[in-house]
Order: structure tokens, then C-alpha cells, then sequence
């Protein structure tokens, strides 16, 4: 597979405004694991294989578990998923499967539980934003496999 478009240096512009929601999310108390978690769910929804290579290795530089990687596509019977987890899973699919009959109301009531009003917006505009990336890595078919995290990076803007 080649590369069809080098977007960020063609529109640099609204690559940085990308980036700047990535920066909030990164600084908005949403847990850094679990915002990785549902951007790799989102990612394995939408087939985007460049997506699903960054998160999966995010996750994993951060020191998550491979069985709960391995089993992510089956969370829903997995038993190694927090309840919280769970309600963002479910919110994440929901929102990414938005032409699937909009987001149910069960779903939100049941997410509102794990999550206050802002965690959830913010958690709504993670959704938004790996499908948003997922779209532009598709069309412009970048190539999975050579992305390294930088977790460090990460890390110390959460505080650890």
C-alpha cells in the first residue's frame, strides 16, 4: 500500500487544529489508558489499520495488558473490563455507529452512571475525533506500522 496524501504538510492548518483537541483531550482527567482503549474500539470499527497499529502500541507503552488488547472486539463477554470501560465501550460504538439508529437512550443512561456530564462530553469529543482521524488515515491510506508512541511524552503531561 502507498500513501496517497501527506495531509498535515498539504493543510497543515487543520491538522494543528486536530492536534489541539488532542492536546485538551490529553489534559481533560479522562483517563489516558481509556481514551487509547475507545480510540482503538472506534479504530477497529472503522477498519482503519493505521489507527488500530497507534493505539494498540499506545496501549501497550503505557503498560496494558495484551489479553485485554486481544480481547477488545469481544469486551461485551470478556470479564476483564471495568464497569466504566464498559459504559465508554458502549458510548464509543454508539457514537461511531451512528447511522445504526442514533445513540439510545439506554446507552446514555447507562454511561451517565460511570461518567459526570463533562467526562462524558469530553468523552464524546474523543469518539468524534478518532473518527475523524480513522477518516483521514483511510482515504489518505496511511501506511500502518511504522508509528512509534511516545509515551514518556504522555506520561508526564498526566503527571506520572
Amino acid at each position: 500500500m502507498q500513501s496517497r496524501i501527506d495531509g498535515a504538510k498539504v493543510a497543515p492548518g487543520g491538522y494543528k487544529a486536530m492536534l489541539g483537541l488532542e492536546t485538551y483531550l490529553h489534559e481533560s482527567g479522562v483517563e489516558l489508558g481509556l481514551l487509547h482503549l475507545i480510540k482503538l474500539r472506534a479504530s477497529q470499527i472503522n477498519g482503519c489499520a493505521y489507527c488500530i497499529d497507534m493505539h494498540w502500541k499506545d496501549l501497550r507503552a503505557i503498560g496494558e495488558d495484551e489479553q485485554r488488547l486481544y480481547g477488545l472486539d469481544a469486551w461485551r463477554e470478556a470479564p476483564y473490563y471495568t464497569e466504566r470501560e464498559r459504559a465508554a465501550l458502549a458510548w464509543t460504538e454508539a457514537v461511531t455507529r451512528i447511522t445504526d439508529g442514533h445513540v439510545p437512550d439506554k446507552v446514555y443512561e447507562d454511561v451517565r452512571q460511570h461518567f459526570s456530564e463533562k467526562e462524558l462530553a469530553d468523552l464524546t469529543l474523543a469518539v468524534a475525533a478518532i473518527n475523524a482521524w480513522n477518516r483521514l488515515a483511510i482515504a489518505s491510506r496511511s501506511v500502518p506500522g511504522t508509528y512509534q508512541p511516545a509515551a514518556k511524552i504522555h506520561e508526564v503531561k498526566k503527571g506520572a
